[in-house]
């Protein structure tokens, strides 16, 4: 099985396509594979899983960890179905601010490489969803920051309007709040 790497307007985010398996049992998945990812140049130092499981309208970010703990992440849907959202958070980028955004679900298996330097975000679109990510690092709340999900500099047109939020994502910081102290600046590849 092979994977199907595609670059997305934001520098550095992909979307990642998995052959898969699919008969009258169920399927079968090469969800990570070292050896492909390395050759596609994708990312292998992954320490941490992560596995979440939210109600429809659930919205969780736009959240990102500093250079003091910085940590990429591949998302994946494996049960119901989100909006992945990522934000150039790299203060300098010719796209700083601009996000990209899609559809993951269980049914189309794809995956959303987020690296270091951007905020993300997902909204439930199902009754529920389960997202696992792998990590590039581990998870350290010091570091940790929350932009706004609904900032009008980002613009993100969220599917559903009213969306259920933590304590945490109704108090993140503004594009421009962010600006007095960013945590990432852009370093041209």
């Amino acid at each position: 099985m092979d994977i199907h790497v595609s670059t997305t307007p934001l520098e550095g985010v992909l979307v990642i396509d998995t052959d898969y398996f699919r008969d009258e049992r169920g399927f079968f998945i090469e969800v990570y594979h070292e050896q492909r990812f390395r050759e596609h140049g994708l990312p292998t130092n992954f320490v941490q899983d992560n596995h979440s499981r939210s109600g429809k309208a659930v919205l969780r970010g736009f959240h990102y960890q500093d250079m003091t703990a910085p940590m990429g992440k591949l998302v994946r849907c494996t049960y119901g179905a989100i909006l992945d959202v990522a934000v150039d958070l790299r203060v300098g980028s010719p796209t700083f601010g601009t996000y990209f955004a899609i559809e993951l679900t269980a049914e189309n298996m794809r995956q959303l490489w987020v690296p270091e330097g951007f905020g993300h975000a997902f909204q439930v679109l199902t009754d529920a969803a389960e997202v696992q990510y792998k990590c590039t690092g581990l998870y350290s709340p010091p570091s940790e920051g929350t932009i706004a999900w609904n900032d009008p500099d980002i613009g993100v047109d969220w599917p559903i309007k009213n969306p259920v939020l933590s304590q945490r994502d109704q108090n993140g910081m503004s594009l421009r709040q962010y600006l007095e102290k960013p945590a990432f600046h852009y370093r041209p590849a």
